[in-house]
């Protein structure tokens, strides 16, 4: 049987999810609005009221990671030598838990956030205070999933990017990408877990998330043109 024919299926869906996820990632992040400090409670409760496609923009970048992260899954499935197996394995028991935090980080800032801040927004003047503490204190729950979302995706790339490179399934210079934006992230986690969404969280998180998304699309396009060796 040809490389052809044995790549075709399997690739072409997970190479589809990945560069799918990439995409849908992108454009949620990219919906989300960002002009007040996402530290000033103040600020961004007020943003975050007047935006109407909020819960859209939020499970956006749900089924981004949702998809992404399946992609990546179903790659390491095939990968069936004992050694490569163990690390697959290893990847795809972060991969989920990278997906339930990433669902539940969404529940709450993407649902539960918004219909605190909307209460707030259109309480009258006695009401404001006590609904403005129950929107910081989501905003605490929503901080510690990011953290911790951040912490397992950055793990979960990196784990990936050992079984792919064990596997010579992709090329050094795309495990150093992989590994480079996995590391931004991971520090983003632990920053966000210590400062919030901090200017120093920010930056270490946002250019790691690109970086982890040019090497999404590009494990897509390797993946692809992947050729199995045949007997």
């Amino acid at each position: 049987m040809s490389g052809d024919a044995n790549r075709g299926n399997p690739a072409s869906v997970s190479s589809a999810m990945l560069i799918a996820g990439a995409v849908l990632l992108f454009v949620g992040t990219s919906l989300h609005p960002m002009h007040e400090d996402p530290n000033d409670a103040l600020a961004a409760f007020g943003e975050y009221a007047a935006d109407h496609i909020w819960l859209f923009s939020h499970m956006a970048q749900l089924a981004g990671v949702l998809s992404m992260v399946a992609g990546l899954v179903l790659i390491l499935g095939r990968l069936s030598d004992a050694p490569l197996r163990g690390w697959a394995l290893l990847t795809i028991l972060f991969g989920a838990a990278s997906l339930a935090s990433a669902a539940a980080l969404q529940a709450v800032d993407g649902i539960a956030l918004k219909a605190v801040v909307d209460a707030w927004a259109m309480a009258d003047a006695a009401s404001k205070p006590s609904l403005f503490s129950a929107a910081f204190a989501v905003r605490q729950i929503e901080v510690g999933f990011a953290a911790i979302s951040a912490m397992l995706l950055g793990l979960t790339v990196l784990l990936a990017n050992v079984a792919l490179r064990q596997a010579r399934r992709c090329p050094l210079w795309l495990s150093l990408l992989g590994g480079v934006g996995a590391v931004g992230v991971l520090v983003g986690g632990f920053a966000t877990a210590a400062t919030g969404f901090s200017g120093t969280a920010m930056a270490a998180n946002m250019p790691g998330s690109m970086v982890l998304l040019v090497w999404v699309v590009l494990v897509a396009v390797v993946d692809f043109r992947y050729k199995p060796v045949t007997a």
